[in-house]
């Protein structure tokens, strides 16, 4: 029974459908909205990236700003095409500032429950995506913005300039957008419990330090650091084979919930979907013929 139910659940989405409009430009709309979205072309095909800009709030995640990510996601999963998103931000100096406390002080107890239930719900959309994500912080990430980029899979940040933390205790407030669980799970309970109970703001070289940030890089004129290594890190990952990335991600993503048996079962179940793939065969072929791999993720 548990491994019918495993192999339901980690059944692979069906057929991704590529977007009707790709290039550099937004995809969903003019660059005035809140949330844009840029195919990469060339040797960068298949890496997508989210920009965030709403300067007026430094990115704080607003009711629109909000919808407006939540559409990209839904729209870029279902995109074959798409084999790594980059999260980045258009407004120098931040990445994402945490929750709009202005837009807040206007909702209902009601209204405040309902809205950080949505948040919640946008970051485990984040965390569920099927490529790989990247979080490139560049500038502050407080809050909701931290908790958007500890659903990425992977996360770059400028040394100095990117500051981080979980800063909610220092407002009346608890992380609510899922930041009491997966900090704890990235850091262990000890290390997180003490930077929610502090509230205490990190910079990027102790973030990598703890473990929280995958790489910290000096920052340049521009102030794109991050989102240069975070791009480099795409570039490493865009030859290799889509679906077994894929697949690789979510037996770690299932397998870690649970004891070491059932996550044995689960790489199984994810190994045999991938055995069938024309990639797999590809793999098989180019490393006999001694040439580069052409996988198409099939």
């Amino acid at each position: 029974m548990l491994l019918r139910g495993l192999t339901t659940a980690l059944r692979l989405p069906r057929p991704w459908r590529p977007l009707e409009a790709r290039g550099c430009a937004s995809s969903f709309g003019a660059a005035n909205r809140e949330i844009q979205v840029c195919a990469l072309e060339g040797q960068d095909q298949g890496i997508t990236e989210i920009l965030m800009n709403r300067p007026s709030a430094r990115n704080a995640l607003g009711n629109v700003f909000v919808s407006e990510l939540l559409e990209a996601l839904a729209q870029l999963r279902e995109d074959r095409q798409v084999r790594v998103l980059i999260f980045r931000s258009g407004v120098k100096g931040v990445f994402c500032a945490g929750a709009d406390l202005k837009e807040r002080e206007q909702m209902s107890e009601a209204e405040v429950g309902i809205f950080v239930q949505r948040l919640r719900g946008l970051m485990n959309e984040i965390a569920a995506f099927p490529a790989p994500t990247i979080a490139a912080m560049d500038g502050f990430a407080l809050g909701g913005g931290l908790e958007l980029a500890l659903a990425c899979d992977l996360r770059v940040a400028a040394a100095s300039s990117a500051v981080m933390g979980l800063i909610e205790t220092t407002r009346g407030l608890l992380p609510g957008a899922g930041g009491t669980q997966r900090l704890p799970r990235c850091l262990g309970v000890a290390l997180a419990k003490e930077l929610i109970f502090t509230g205490r703001r990190l910079s990027g070289a102790q973030a990598q330090a703890l473990g929280l940030v995958n790489h910290a890089v000096a920052q340049n004129e521009e102030g794109n650091a991050a989102y240069h290594r975070a791009l480099a890190l795409a570039q490493e990952i865009l030859p290799q084979a889509p679906i077994a990335v894929r697949l690789g991600k979510t037996a770690i993503d299932r397998g870690i919930e649970v004891d070491i048996a059932s996550g044995m079962a689960i790489e199984g179940i994810c190994y045999a979907q991938n055995i069938p793939t024309r990639d797999r065969l590809e793999g098989m072929a180019a490393f006999r013929e001694k040439r580069p791999p052409k996988f198409v993720g099939e």
